[in-house]
């Protein structure tokens, strides 16, 4: 069996250690390993990304955008975890459950750009509220995303786990306040929606998981709907995913109404849930934001590529 040749640049941060970490296990990927003192060597990594099949980067924006620039091998497919291509033209958005487009696009394209964590979360929901024609594109969308420290990086890791820490670590932390969370072109770009949404995004002292919330007033909806009717709506649009589940209608109650945001910490898919009533309804979605926002979408979008199956090397 003929080996997919992979490169990753920027295997030691957060993401491309768990990327790294998932090929550990599979037989059909060869990994490319640069040295550890030549990592940040721009002749040494184009040497290895254009010798690779498939080229992750776990960068930075600007590292990112660089190391682009190094690839001139045609053939070479580029899976960017990184915010910098997320809206850029002639770039694939790594989210095949989207619809059949994005699948394809994924398949076919060579530049891949993988969702951002808090954006996995909104875009779940909101692209098939629009899609369907139940919410208006110009809707004002408020959203609240509650998530575990890990989505920040080394920094906040070191920050969190640090033993003389600053007591504010001790709850939760609202941040973005200034309303321009790097997440929000992506938000706006690939749900079609009108104007950027208002987005709260809160970090909570555990390590993963997410929960991403957003509350629709019926009567600004393009039609009156129950809540009902919306769960019947996301079905039909994700039927047959494997990595979306969209959770039994009333789910909710069996935890006293309450949603945890780190119950999918470890597990690569999102789970939808719809609550509320006639007037007022809910859209939750909860995933690990490194998982199904992080690693394991990339992983997701290089199956694709690759005419495998999609949960290979991946826990759903």
């Amino acid at each position: 069996m003929k080996k997919t040749k992979v490169f990753i640049d920027g295997s030691v941060g957060t993401t491309g250690l768990r990327i790294f970490e998932r090929f550990s296990v599979r037989d059909d990927i060869e990994l490319l390993q640069i040295s550890e003192e030549l990592r940040k060597d721009p002749e040494e990594i184009k040497k290895f990304i254009n010798a690779s099949d498939v080229t992750f980067l776990c960068l930075p924006d600007a590292a990112a955008r660089e190391a682009v620039a190094l690839c001139d091998n045609e053939n070479v497919k580029i899976i960017d975890t990184s915010t910098a291509h997320r809206t850029a033209e002639g770039w694939a958005y790594g989210y095949p459950e989207l619809s059949p487009a994005h699948r394809d696009a994924i398949k076919n394209g060579n530049r891949i750009a993988v969702p951002g964590c808090h954006a996995t979360g909104f875009i779940t929901l909101v692209y098939p509220l629009i899609a369907n024609g139940i919410m208006p594109e110009d809707y004002p969308v408020s959203a609240f995303s509650l998530t575990g420290y890990s989505g920040g990086g080394k920094g906040m890791i070191a920050e969190y786990e640090g033993e003389e820490r600053d007591k504010e670590l001790d709850s939760p932390r609202a941040y973005g306040v200034t309303q321009m969370h790097k997440h929000l072109p992506e938000m706006q770009a690939i749900t079609g929606l009108k104007n950027k949404p208002l987005f709260t995004p809160i970090v909570a002292d555990y390590y993963s998981g997410m929960l991403v919330s957003i509350g629709l007033y019926t009567d600004l909806l393009k039609a009156k709907v129950t809540p009902e009717e919306v769960h019947a709506m996301f079905e039909k649009h994700y039927a047959g995913e494997k990595f979306v589940k969209v959770m039994p209608f009333g789910a909710e109650a069996e935890t006293r109404n309450f949603l945890g945001s780190n119950n999918c910490s470890g597990w690569d898919g999102i789970e939808i849930f719809v609550t509320g009533n006639e007037e007022r309804i809910m859209v939750s979605s909860r995933f690990d934001n490194l998982g199904k926002g992080a690693s394991g979408a990339a992983i997701q979008c290089l199956n694709v590529i690759l005419g495998c199956d999609e949960a290979k090397g991946l826990n759903v």
